[in-house]
């Protein structure tokens, strides 16, 4: 299954739906916009779809008391609303993606293009929803939330049959979450129970942009969400919910942390040149304990007579890396004088590679 469309893919979901408001939608992208392109981050804005005449029974549309019927009705937007601000977003450079709540959204998502859908951690096991979601054959991403460990089995069965690419992000279902309740280590329990999946970190805490972001890159996870707002109109921002400049240290750490962690960790990563200079450096050189003649043949039993161990390494000059038994002097080597590899008859004095990388180090 192809998962690069989630590597380092920054998922930013616009907290409260903009309060229902597409000019406050439209303020969003357009700060959010210019962050994702300063920091050189591929990023995803993400909208909330709930289709509201199926989403919510028409007997209790009128339930002011029941918070989330009420959020989901104040927040409600036109089709032609939710059309420009997907429309906004490509325009700022971003991915427009959403979480579809329902089977009529999963097809407005089509219709909308939306190259990629989130499935919330309360639709986990939700196979009607699920099932119309995969019908798209678009890439997925899922956060754990409070989800049971067998619904989590289940699902990522479900989309490894179907060759439909998931990743899993790790969150803690808290609006706020301390430091404390991260549990972070869950990414290395995800990686190692899912390895053909990319991993990420849903996080929503409200105080530090930086340590989550750091600890989560080093662990593996590589793509990232969080809940985006602005400050206007005297609207209130949730605490859980990252401002332009957080957002700004929250790309910075990742920028940094996947410096610091540098090539991949499925292979050996490449030597610098000025980590090998430094390191030879530091090598000693094979140096003439006696005068050697022509001829003469080192062996472990009077190696110690023979020569000395010292720095510094000259310039073709052979090293305590290629020190062997059995090599036989082709000149007489004078007392505190370098072994040169041309003066020896080894395996090393035949291979020119080997030859060129000697004359190159040392002084």
């Amino acid at each position: 299954m192809n998962h690069i469309i989630f590597e380092d893919l920054f998922v930013l979901e616009m907290a409260n739906n903009h309060y229902g408001n597409l000019e406050r939608g439209l303020k969003i992208v357009r700060a959010y916009a210019p962050m994702v392109r300063f920091n050189n981050v591929r990023a995803a804005i993400k909208l909330q779809l709930r289709d509201v005449e199926s989403f919510i029974h028409k007997d209790f549309r009128n339930r002011s008391d029941i918070r989330y019927i009420k959020k989901t009705l104040d927040t409600q937007m036109s089709r032609d609303d939710f059309q420009t601000l997907a429309e906004a977003i490509k325009k700022g450079g971003c991915i427009p993606m959403a979480t579809p709540f329902d089977e009529a959204s999963v097809d407005f998502c089509v219709e909308l293009r939306m190259p990629i859908l989130k499935l919330a951690s309360s639709d986990v096991n939700d196979w009607v929803l699920i099932e119309k979601i995969a019908k798209t054959r678009k890439p997925v991403i899922c956060s754990t939330g409070g989800t049971s460990l067998k619904d989590l089995d289940d699902l990522v069965t479900f989309f490894e049959n179907r060759n439909i690419p998931l990743a899993i992000n790790h969150c803690v279902s808290l609006y706020p979450c301390e430091e404390g309740d991260l549990e972070l280590n869950q990414i290395d329990f995800l990686k190692k129970r899912y390895p053909h999946h990319v991993i990420g970190l849903s996080t929503h805490e409200y105080q530090n942009w930086e340590s989550s972001m750091e600890i989560a890159y080093a662990k593996g996870a590589r793509t990232f969400e969080r809940h985006i707002d602005i400050e206007d109109d005297g609207k209130p921002v949730s605490p859980y919910c990252s401002l332009p400049a957080q957002i700004d240290v929250w790309f910075k750490a990742f920028n940094r942390a996947r410096n610091m962690c540098g090539s991949s960790g499925e292979a050996r990563r490449q030597i610098s040149e000025p980590e090998t200079k430094y390191l030879n450096g530091l090598v000693r050189g094979v140096y003439a304990k006696r005068d050697l003649p022509a001829g003469y043949i080192m062996n472990h039993e009077t190696m110690e007579k023979d020569v000395y161990l010292a720095i510094p390494l000259q310039k073709g000059q052979i090293s305590c890396r290629e020190l062997m038994q059995g090599e036989t002097l082709l000149h007489p080597i004078a007392k505190d004088q370098p072994i040169l590899i041309d003066s020896i008859d080894s395996a090393y004095a035949y291979s020119d590679e080997l030859k060129n990388i000697i004359y190159e180090r040392g002084i």
